[in-house]
């Protein structure tokens, strides 16, 4: 847990669009016993930190920076304030949107050219340096303007530390990767729905499921993970939405409940949260409330509480979950403009 000496100090790190108005990469105390959100400080050093990740330990907090050059960058958060450790590092790809730490790596999903890069790090958490190998994706969708060619949007390790999942919106696919001398390497590369548009990926408790929300249907794709394998077999798709929405519905973040009986999706233009039941190789959806704002760029569970990043309305909005049910109850929000998504430390 990052923290100052307090017992029982719990912080949120809210990433934000600066070329929108945002703050930048800002801190957050979450309060003792609960879910609401209190600002303590916020740095705008690097422009659009739009995503980020914190490191096992919690004393490092690293962020792409989601611009056309592209970089990702390092913070040490031991206090109320990130400080840089480090000079930011260019990944070699336009528009990183995401990023996970595996293997001793940082690795970006550069959603603007389509590629993986990996960058090392220092036994201190720090980045060692320039990226040491990328990993170029190929293919489309048929989808005319949002597939013609590669869009890796998220990374992440699996659950056993053994792979790395890179999904991609463009290629209607999740490739499940290695590190193989400093350069990700394609192990496997699983198709799904064409013209679905896969955007995140979470993993159940159980290791043994994956669910792959899709930005270009309003859907979430069951699949059935091998860690041992390495592989991802789609079963069914289950819509996220009970109705045909009226306008705009652009799924965005998918989290499953620690308890593995839930999972929640987020979906912009509809702005609902969606509640799905979780069954045996499958999925139900149970109902949707409100995401508090206005498109809910990306969702996280920390201590039953789920947290939507309204990007549009800008603020960041709190819920608490009724453990029988999955329900998320509105219970509060705060200001964060061009709000991108939450972690915690």
């Amino acid at each position: 847990m990052a923290g100052d000496g307090r017992a029982g100090r719990r912080r949120a790190f809210i990433g934000s669009f600066t070329a929108a108005g945002g703050p930048g990469l800002v801190t957050a105390e979450v309060a003792p016993g609960g879910g609401a959100l209190t600002l303590l400080s916020a740095v705008k050093d690097v422009p659009d930190p739009s995503y980020l990740a914190l490191a096992p330990d919690g004393r490092t907090l690293y962020a792409v920076s989601e611009t056309a050059e592209g970089t990702v960058a390092a913070y040490r958060v031991t206090g109320d304030r990130p400080e840089p450790a480090g000079a930011p590092v260019p990944v070699g790809g336009s528009g990183p949107t995401h990023l996970g730490l595996y293997a001793g790596y940082v690795l970006t999903a550069n959603y603007g050219c389509g590629s993986v890069t990996a960058v090392p790090l220092r036994p201190d958490g720090s980045l060692a340096g320039m990226p040491s190998g990328r990993l170029q994706h190929t293919g489309s969708g048929p989808h005319d303007r949002r597939q013609r060619g590669p869009h890796a949007h998220q990374v992440q390790p699996d659950p056993s530390g053994r792979w790395a999942v890179s999904v991609d919106l463009g290629t209607d696919s999740v490739r499940v990767c290695t590190v193989v001398d400093g350069s990700p390497v394609v192990h496997r590369e699983f198709a799904l729905r064409p013209g679905s548009g896969p955007r995140h990926l979470a993993f159940h408790p159980d290791g043994g499921h994956a669910y792959v929300v899709n930005e270009l249907t309003p859907t979430v794709t069951v699949c059935r993970w091998d860690a041992e394998r390495g592989t991802l077999r789609p079963l069914t798709e289950v819509p996220v939405l009970r109705d045909a929405p009226a306008g705009d519905a652009y799924p965005s973040g998918i989290v499953v409940s620690p308890d593995g009986r839930f999972v929640w999706t987020a979906t912009r233009g509809e702005d609902v949260l969606s509640v799905l039941a979780v069954e045996a190789d499958g999925l139900r959806l149970t109902g949707t409330v409100p995401c508090g704002g206005h498109w809910p760029r990306a969702l996280a569970e920390h201590d039953g509480f789920l947290y939507a990043a309204n990007e549009r309305s800008g603020e960041v909005s709190w819920f608490a979950v009724d453990p029988t049910t999955g329900v998320p109850r509105y219970d509060g929000s705060v200001r964060v403009a061009a709000a991108s998504c939450v972690v915690f430390g």
